[in-house]
């Protein structure tokens, strides 16, 4: 764009080339040049393994064990019965890293339970095994 300073005269026409239509023709083309590409899409092929059927009840970090006064035994919060606890001990003892097992009986739960859990997981093979919640007994 030109601006003219009092030397040439009020009406004569301006010399230089108006380049406002040609940036406009070239933000549309742009525009429609930007609408028209095909959106790239990253797809990565994987095989992923199937999924299992039986998920795995063993945390690979620490497993707890409560026992409740009525002999009930549970197995990070769920009821099992004495034969799948021996199953989940034996596979958290089968693990390469074992997992510690924490045993946590209420102060109710009967002594012969809390023995016959504590011989199954000797049974099983593992060896970090704890007590928690020993602070209630404190008194």
């Amino acid at each position: 764009m030109a601006i003219s300073m009092g030397s040439s005269a009020e009406g004569e026409p301006i010399p230089d080339m108006n380049t406002t239509p040609l940036i406009d023709v070239m933000l549309v083309l742009l525009i429609m040049f930007i609408i028209t590409i095909p959106v790239q899409t990253h797809a990565v092929k994987l095989d992923l393994p199937p999924p299992n059927p039986n998920p795995s009840n063993v945390d690979p970090v620490f497993n707890q064990v409560d026992i409740d006064f009525l002999s009930n035994i549970y197995w990070n919060k769920t009821e099992v019965d004495l034969p799948t606890l021996l199953g989940y001990m034996k596979q958290a003892a089968a693990m390469p890293t074992q997992p510690e097992l924490r045993l946590r009986p209420e102060p109710q739960a009967k002594y012969e339970v809390v023995d016959k859990v504590m011989a199954e997981a000797q049974q099983a093979g593992l060896t970090k095994m704890g007590f928690v919640g020993n602070e209630a007994y404190a008194n």
